[in-house]
């Protein structure tokens, strides 16, 4: 038989690898080797080669069963590699071959170089350079050679060497079926993680800045670890071995360069870490990575810095992922007492990918026999959703601050734009308020003295009239003079209670009048620092104006309160009248708004003015036809 072409192989197992999508694996009997589909060998016979010896396969197929030869059981103790041995020779028998298209598969053999002989004819060899030494074997067979005896000659300088499991003799299809879904775990896994990330690169246009440095980062996460899995996958090593140098370049590149990019994304969602150790680590395994990756490319220069890179890089790497797992979880815990919500994802994720490991490792040192750890691959999932799910956690909460950042920003707009309108009003007001005044106080007395000497009584009350008015124009002139300059004067301790007193009653018949009355609850004195003109008159125009707002059955109810956190007072003014509608609400208080019909909008401008030189706050709550309620803060004595 000539030497299988690993070409046309290759192509077969490909097609058949699509197909495992879509077809179900076949069944496998049990080791007695019973059915004709499948059979199963769990017994050959291995003969050591001595150092120095290099026998032929001529010679190997001569010796009787007391040369050397011993017998291995697929479910029994493995013999261990003598001191100094490294190639054997392992023989077994073909079984009756009852398939239309035979086929045997060897899954678990551990050699560097394997060479097959069926009744003395080279049907396979293969040798490899590198340290991935487990070899995965599918070997067409034809019919007439059922009951020969096949010969492997296998080498190795590791302690591994040889068969380490059964030995399948089946069907081709169902065989390559089962032979590539062995490795379909790694394939799925690898290349979605690729092709999220790749995903995610550019999906990275269309967000934000802000959040970008945390997407590169993941991104970067993702991409080390699926090309990690593809390249140190046993499916490459298969099929396409004249690549495998280049897998080995992708796995060193990718393994280095994810530690520094697990860390950079931890440093964007913990911060710097206690005592900054993750921005700390990060910069020492950017360095790392950087001096990794040019040894990398030197070490196919020079054979010495290739010794070098192979023997001391994997140490350091190692170092680096034990110190970078140490500072890791330290980081995490110190963040979970902290109550991060971050860091308590995260340690969801890692104890899921850690614990599904542990098992793992715990498991293959129990049993007796090769355990393939496949399940922590699957485990990783989990790591890498918990770093998904603190991504998309930061963007919402940014995406909160945002909308909350805009509100306040539109709040301090209209805060700006009132601001700007009061103090121009001010300076007019002030300027426009002394030339004013004077020349109306001496119209005054001059048409008071105009008065004294008419006897009309018609032209007596023309004159009244005129000075009335005037008086009306000097209050409007000292409000403007309020408002440009809230001086509140003399200030003294002001007992609330009797200061609200006062008003009430000399409102108090302003509200009978209207069909209302003025009720005041209070549970205890309090006091303000502050001017008793100023406070009852800013005080007299909101309840004045809730007095216009109500008919008949009206009721004014004015509150007095402390709050229990902030030690502030809080007068409440609450009616049952009309209410306000919401676009006249917002407008309460700029300079000349008004919705009455007569009026300058200058009372509750300056009663604004005056609570706010008190170092106050007020706030209006209104809807329409249900009433309105105003409070106001001040700080306590």
């Amino acid at each position: 038989m000539a030497v299988v072409k690993k070409g046309l192989i290759s192509l077969v197992a490909l097609i058949s690898f699509i197909g495992a999508f879509f077809t179900g694996s076949p069944s496998i009997l049990a080791a007695s080797g019973q059915g004709s589909d499948q059979t199963i060998i769990t017994e050959w016979q291995m003969l050591w080669e001595q150092p120095g010896q290099s026998l032929t396969i001529e010679e190997v197929s001569s010796l009787s069963d007391n040369d050397g030869w011993f017998t291995v059981h697929s479910d029994g103790d493995y013999p261990s590699v003598p001191e100094g041995i490294n190639s054997a020779w392992i023989r077994f028998r073909l079984p009756e071959l009852t398939q239309m298209r035979p086929a045997l598969t060897i899954n678990k053999l551990y050699a560097k170089e394997v060479i097959i002989y069926l009744q003395d004819k080279k049907i396979y060899e293969r040798t490899r350079k590198y340290s991935f030494d487990l070899n995965e074997i599918l070997l067409p067979i034809e019919v007439q050679y059922e009951g020969s005896n096949i010969y492997l000659y296998v080498e190795n300088n590791v302690n591994k060497l040889g068969i380490y499991n059964e030995i399948n003799v089946g069907e081709f299809t169902d065989q390559i079926k089962t032979y590539v879904k062995a490795d379909i775990i790694d394939i799925i896994l690898g290349a979605s993680l690729v092709l999220i990330s790749f995903f995610m690169i550019v999906s990275v246009l269309f967000i934000n800045r802000t959040f970008q440095p945390g997407w590169y980062s993941l991104f970067l996460v993702m991409l080390s670890v699926g090309v990690m899995i593809l390249s140190y996958s046993s499916f490459m090593y298969k099929y396409f071995p004249e690549y495998i140098t280049l897998f080995n370049i992708c796995f060193d590149i990718a393994s280095s360069l994810f530690m520094p990019a697990l860390f950079f994304f931890l440093e964007q969602v913990l911060g710097r870490g206690p005592f900054g150790l993750i921005t700390k680590f990060k910069k020492i395994q950017t360095y790392f990575a950087v001096i990794y990756t040019v040894f990398l490319g030197l070490s196919f220069v020079s054979s010495e810095i290739h010794d070098f890179y192979y023997t001391s890089g994997f140490v350091i790497f190692g170092l680096s992922i034990i110190v970078g797992n140490i500072l890791l979880i330290s980081s995490v815990i110190f963040e979970c007492k902290n109550r991060n919500k971050e860091a308590i994802i995260l340690a969801i994720g890692i104890s899921i990918f850690a614990g599904v490991s542990l098992v793992e490792v715990i498991w293959y040192m129990y049993i007796d026999r090769m355990y393939d750890m496949k399940y922590w691959k699957v485990s990783i999932l989990f790591f890498l959703a918990s770093l998904i799910i603190i991504l998309a956690r930061k963007v919402m909460v940014n995406y909160q601050k945002a909308l909350q950042y805009s509100k306040q920003i539109e709040i301090f707009n209209e805060e700006l734009q009132r601001s700007e309108k009061i103090e121009l009003i001010s300076n007019l007001a002030a300027s426009i308020a002394h030339e004013v005044r004077n020349p109306l106080q001496v119209t005054r007395g001059f048409l008071q003295l105009l008065g004294q000497r008419l006897n009309s009584k018609n032209d007596k009350s023309y004159v009244n009239l005129a000075i009335n008015e005037l008086d009306r124009a000097s209050e409007i002139i000292t409000d403007f003079l309020t408002f440009a300059k809230p001086d509140i004067g003399k200030v003294m301790r002001l007992n609330i209670q009797e200061e609200i007193s006062q008003l009430v009653a000399i409102l108090a018949p302003l509200a009978t009048l209207q069909g209302g009355i003025i009720k005041v609850e209070h549970d205890k004195e309090l006091f303000i620092i502050g001017s008793s003109s100023r406070f009852k008159q800013a005080l007299m125009n909101i309840i004045k104006n809730s007095i216009e707002a109500c008919g008949d059955g009206g009721e004014i109810t004015i509150n007095l309160s402390e709050d229990a956190v902030s030690g502030r007072v809080i007068i409440k003014v609450r009616d049952n009248g009309e209410g306000i509608d919401a676009e006249d609400l917002k407008r309460l208080g700029e300079p000349y708004y008004t919705n009455k019909t007569k009026g300058t909008g200058l009372g509750l401008m300056v009663t604004f003015r005056i609570i706010e030189a008190m170092d106050g706050s007020i706030k209006f709550i209104s809807e329409k036809g249900i009433g309105t309620e105003v409070n106001i803060t001040l700080p306590s004595q």
